[in-house]
């Protein structure tokens, strides 16, 4: 594969990571206007709510067996493409069936496209030889400002659903078929051809000391990533589902200052990412995990106890960036893990995202109610910490991204 390929590659895997960005945004953002476009009641919204993560762990499932016979950027062609059509489809419909058939394929959808993306972002760090994976979610949370930008000037200026997406689909739907055009392997995908070989000497040091761990997917040796996965999504749903009723309800902030600090960790979040994998290149992924899991429980505790408001802030910065880079760099270590197996072992990684993401707000809204919502910020604070415990799983990165080793001859490009 030439140098010029794997910069084509990366760029629209990128431009792929920032479109999901922007549409995810725009969903999430504008629910309360879905609410009311359908009249879905209070009590049945958590069900709608539920429902996208858990089809799109089914569609990340599917995904996985789809890809034993066709190459992951053949998924991630057809399924950016779909997600983009169900949220034009969730502006569009009146009736409840509408949006529940909608939001059904937006999840499936999204399954099977943060799948392949992540298969493909592995794959290309495999094949550049150094760290580039973080730089991908730097697109999607880039992404993500976008959308929220967007969705905050089509409430402003109080357009309907199907006006807001309608002009942002327009655009992105072409830019990401044109962009499909590039998209690349990389090495290290398995039993698709040419493209699916290993970059020499990849066989042997690149798991994390199994002999199966370059062949046969073993969830035992998965298992901590998975964890990781799960306890930094718990995270991440906790500041967007509560750092505003938190700063507002128990801070004493004012109802416009509690919307400023999901924007302020979506902004640290991308810078934290933009540098996370010069962070790994210079340090490695265990010592930049463990950062990030100490500065995010930093984070915790700070909004755990601070007195005030602005001092919220401060914690909610920390944990953005804190958080940004773990995410990322376990979808890479499962590819160091499994060089032989990677598609499969990112497939099974990315459900545990929808894992976290379903049990981090009820379990923070439960403990509040219960006790108290400072104590419940403790919680995710102890699961992020535990993240330490696991820190070895992303290791050894040397032999991979350097410490003296020949590096494939692809690592150079720019």
């Amino acid at each position: 594969m030439t140098d010029a390929g794997l910069r084509h590659g990366r760029a629209s895997l990128g431009l792929s990571f920032g479109v999901q960005g922007v549409a995810f945004a725009l969903l999430v953002t504008r629910i309360p206007a879905i609410q009311d476009q359908y009249g879905i009641s209070d009590g049945l919204l958590p069900v709608f709510l539920a429902a996208v993560p858990i089809l799109a762990g089914a569609g990340s499932v599917a995904t996985e067996k789809v890809v034993a016979r066709v190459r992951p950027s053949l998924v991630l062609r057809w399924a950016q493409p779909l997600v983009l059509l169900a949220l034009l489809g969730v502006g569009a419909g009146r009736e409840m069936w509408h949006v529940a058939v909608a939001l059904g394929v937006f999840g499936l959808a999204v399954g099977a496209l943060d799948a392949s993306m992540n298969m493909l972002g592995v794959s290309l760090q495999r094949a550049y030889g150094r760290s580039i994976m973080t730089g991908f979610h730097a697109a999607y949370s880039l992404g993500g400002i976008a959308g929220a930008t967007l969705a905050w000037a089509g409430a402003r200026w109080e357009l309907s659903l199907l006006a807001s997406y309608l002009p942002v689909v327009a655009v992105l739907l072409p830019a990401a078929l044109i962009g499909s055009r590039w998209y690349t392997e990389g090495k290290g995908t398995e039993g698709k051809g040419e493209e699916g070989k290993l970059p020499d000497g990849a066989e042997a040091g690149a798991g994390s000391g199994s002999e199966s761990a370059g062949g046969a997917l073993s969830l035992k040796l998965l298992l901590p990533l998975c964890l990781i996965m799960t306890f930094a999504y718990i995270g991440d749903s906790t500041v967007s589902n509560w750092s505003a009723k938190y700063l507002q309800d128990v801070l004493g902030s004012s109802e416009q200052l509690a919307t400023v600090p999901y924007n302020v960790y979506m902004v640290t979040t991308l810078l934290g990412r933009a540098v996370g994998d010069l962070g790994v290149r210079r340090f490695g992924a265990v010592a930049v995990v463990r950062g990030g899991s100490l500065l995010a429980a930093g984070g915790f505790a700070v909004v755990a106890v601070a007195p005030g408001a602005w001092v919220g802030m401060l914690g909610f910065t920390m944990l953005g960036f804190g958080l940004c880079v773990i995410v990322p760099q376990t979808f890479a270590a499962a590819g160091r893990m499994f060089p032989g197996n990677s598609d499969a072992a990112v497939a099974r990684l990315n459900i545990f995202n929808y894992v976290g993401f379903l049990v981090g707000s009820p379990l923070v809204g439960a403990l509040g109610d219960a006790w108290s919502y400072r104590g419940a910020m403790l919680v995710p604070m102890v699961l992020v910490l535990a993240t330490l415990v696991y820190a070895r799983a992303f290791g050894p990165e040397t032999a991979r991204y350097g410490g003296g080793h020949e590096r494939p001859r692809t690592a150079d490009v720019g």
